[in-house]
């Protein structure tokens, strides 16, 4: 009993990777989904990565995230190859900016939101620690994952507190919608900063000392199959560079 009172088993119960997979999943997408690396030959890799956040959503339970992505990133990638070629004009570079934002930024956006809503700010700190990151670098970085949702947090408070006054796009007083809900906003955002940064520090993340962790992660299965994965890539994208497709 005591033991399961001192574990972290917030997420057991979901799919789960280890927090320093889901930076190398964030920064591969960001080089090759969002950046476009290696172009054509690539193409399969960019594909790859694109889906990878949707099947990680897909099993950690968050279904409705899952499809309006999946939708979306479907969307533009028909554009893309299906619906660009035939449109010229304004229409033409409507669809290209489309095409862009939905297959290209989408991928990167759900990947963020995947690692920020599947990991815990101790599981965060403990793969930082894991991979000798200075503490200069830990401390926003934890700071920044507690700030995004308790700012969401705090959006949907004010949004519904001003529909229940009848200040929203279809009330009675449209034009004080962006005074009364983004100044609120900003003022909460502030404050959360200040708030979650000297917690960070009340609870020792910059002591000069070794921090102690309770939570447990480990690189399991599916963390060396999506490693390896990455890897692969990486070697097509050096000998892509180098003259050579590896793969086609």
């Amino acid at each position: 009993m005591k033991k399961e009172i001192l574990t972290s088993e917030k997420h057991t119960h979901h799919f789960q990777l280890d927090p320093r997979t889901k930076l190398l999943l964030l920064l591969m997408i960001s080089i090759f989904t969002i950046g476009g690396a290696g172009g054509q030959p690539l193409s399969w890799a960019a594909f790859t990565l694109g889906i990878l956040p949707a099947i990680g959503l897909l099993v950690s339970g968050k279904k409705k995230v899952f499809l309006i992505f999946m939708g979306l990133y479907l969307l533009g990638i028909g554009i893309q190859y299906g619906l660009l070629s035939k449109l010229s004009g304004i229409l033409n570079f409507i669809a290209l900016a489309s095409a862009g934002i939905f297959s290209q930024f989408m991928p990167g956006l759900m990947m963020g939101y995947f690692a920020v809503s599947t990991t815990t700010v101790s599981e965060f700190i403990a793969a930082m620690e894991k991979l000798h990151m200075p503490s200069q670098l830990t401390i926003p970085l934890s700071v920044m994952f507690r700030f995004f949702p308790t700012v969401a947090e705090e959006a949907g408070s004010i949004s519904d507190a001003m529909t229940m006054r009848g200040i929203s796009l279809g009330g009675k007083h449209p034009g004080r919608m962006i005074e009364y809900r983004l100044v609120p906003l900003m003022t909460c955002s502030v404050k959360i900063g200040e708030e979650l940064s000297a917690a960070s520090l009340t609870r020792g993340l910059g002591a000069p000392v070794k921090r102690t962790n309770l939570c447990k992660i480990g690189l399991g299965g599916v963390d060396i199959l999506l490693i390896i994965l990455c890897v692969v890539i990486i070697l097509e994208w050096i000998l892509v560079s180098l003259g050579g497709a590896w793969i086609k």
